[in-house]
């Protein structure tokens, strides 16, 4: 067994023994530390992109995984020991756990009816499991946020003491490493190959933490009642009730059940109630904030999430050695998500605008610095370039590049739609002559779909179209086109209108 499967291992054995101690709700009696049970969770994706996460959840986690009829929503069943490395997964936006699943759920005729079988439900539900999945999850926030503090304390002693003192910054990582199982974990989770893994979970916010000490003093001698709030997401048309109506009254079931406070902002415990047609999945949030928030710092007018950057690279199978670019890159959301999950290919981000590119640069630079951090000493660094350059006159050799994958310029935060028509078709001209003819492929992202279907058709010899998944970004209907590059050589256009003339 590996090291990380064994200080998994370690920690779930000592979560589980905390749970049957401190665990309000317990529907059977305790269950023993080395039993395992299985879960289901939930997770939020890219619209689009659901059968992508899909393959990384059966890729990564060995689990099957069934795509909802709500789309946007995957769910699988994991053993509770592989619930770190759910965190861990790069497509998914935002992750939790079912309490249960009505597939067919049937609806009263009348409003007060219905709501009175929502207030009914809360009583009903099989909520055990699910809480010691919450339960442990949390303790990931813990661990976390405890090692956040001291990298801040450390930080703040080097300030006052100038060069800063070497022995005290040695004390305090031994301090903390003393103990064998911690340290096990945080290598885990700071391990450089699991790279940016669970340090979403823990807000940015950490002048309002308590003392660690202090917290848990103050729950063995006076246990908190748990903050708690409701969420409702609905979609369907034949409802006769709204959102706020059903997470009110649902909400106000669960209070009375389990004696929580109710606190729509600093809450503890966030319950789902996700809705559609007659589905209807209750669940317990597993994340504070979108897992895509990762690898920018640096944002610009068009930034690109990082899940779905992460899609759109994973459509194209990139293979060892590759040479990837991205003649668009913006803040360099798609080369970065690619240096950090496939750092066997090289990366090129390349933009016409020199802010673009100096802020691709700082993303990629604070990556670094966040790496060195983790490892505690200097890294190798990404196989990542920024380059300044013009998309329609790249400095690359012809047939040079594996795989092109950008973000076009919708003609609305960035250009215009009238540009796009003579951007568009040199764009393609452009990327045909330095993607590897037979073998080269590109994934490219539009909203501007009339431009870009016109602008492909007359490069037939040399694209030819894979697939096209329908995406939704920031609210607007957007496609993702997979292209692969046929076997013709490429002509420059002088060439051909010479031929012509010889004719």
């Amino acid at each position: 067994m590996s090291d990380v499967q064994e200080a998994t291992n370690q920690l779930l054995d000592v979560n589980l023994h905390e749970n049957q101690e401190s665990i309000q709700v317990m529907e059977s009696g305790p269950r023993s530390e080395s039993e395992q049970f299985q879960v289901t969770i939930g997770a939020t994706v890219p619209t689009g992109f659901e059968q992508t996460a899909a393959d990384e959840v059966t890729e990564k986690l060995g689990s099957s995984c069934q795509i909802s009829r709500d789309r946007g929503k995957i769910y699988f069943d994991i053993s509770v020991e592989s619930l770190a490395q759910v965190h861990c997964l790069r497509s998914v936006d935002n992750l939790f756990v079912v309490v249960q699943e009505f597939k067919d759920y049937q609806f009263k005729e009348t409003k007060e009816e219905v709501l009175k079988d929502f207030e009914e439900l809360a009583g009903k539900l099989p909520w055990s499991d699910p809480l010691k999945v919450w339960k442990i999850n949390t303790s990931f926030k813990k661990k976390k946020t405890k090692r956040k503090k001291i990298n801040q304390n450390s930080g703040k002693e080097k300030i006052d003491n100038g060069r800063g003192d070497k022995t005290d910054e040695r004390d305090v990582k031994k301090a903390f490493t003393s103990n064998p199982l911690d340290s096990h974990i945080l290598d885990y989770y700071e391990n450089p190959a699991i790279k940016e893994e669970v340090s979403t979970l823990v807000g940015d916010d950490l002048a309002s933490c308590k003392d660690e000490t202090d917290e848990s003093s103050k729950e063995e001698t006076n246990p908190e009642v748990l903050k708690f709030r409701v969420t409702c997401n609905r979609a369907g048309e034949k409802h006769c009730f709204s959102s706020n109506e059903a997470a009110r009254d649902f909400g106000g079931a669960v209070q009375e059940y389990f004696k929580w406070k109710a606190d729509m902002t600093n809450f503890d415990v966030e319950v789902l109630l996700n809705i559609h047609d007659h589905e209807i999945v209750v669940g317990i949030a597993l994340t504070e904030e979108s897992l895509h928030r990762r690898n920018i710092t640096h944002f610009g007018p068009t930034t690109l999430r990082s899940t779905v950057a992460y899609g759109m690279l994973r459509l194209c199978a990139p293979q060892p050695t590759d040479i990837i670019v991205d003649p668009m890159c913006g803040t360099g959301a798609i080369p970065i998500e690619g240096a950090t999950e496939w750092s066997n290919c090289y990366h090129i981000a390349g933009d016409n605008n020199p802010l673009a590119v100096n802020r691709a640069a700082n993303n990629i630079s604070s990556l670094l610095s966040k790496s060195q951090i983790k490892e505690g000493r200097p890294s190798w660094g990404l196989p990542i370039d920024a380059v300044q350059w013009d998309i329609c006159s790249l400095p690359l050799r012809t047939g040079s590049v594996d795989i092109i994958v950008t973000d076009m310029p919708f003609g609305k935060r960035m250009g215009s739609k009238k540009r796009n028509w003579n951007l568009y078709p040199a764009c393609l001209r452009e990327m045909s002559r330095v993607c590897r003819p037979g073998t080269g492929r590109a994934v490219l992202l539009t909203q501007d779909k009339k431009c870009f279907t016109k602008a492909l058709s007359g490069m037939g010899h040399v694209w030819r179209k894979v697939h096209t998944v329908w995406v939704n970004i920031g609210g607007l209907h957007a496609a993702v086109y997979l292209l692969k590059r046929t076997p013709q050589a490429f002509v420059h256009p002088s060439e051909q209108d010479g031929e012509r003339t010889l004719w």
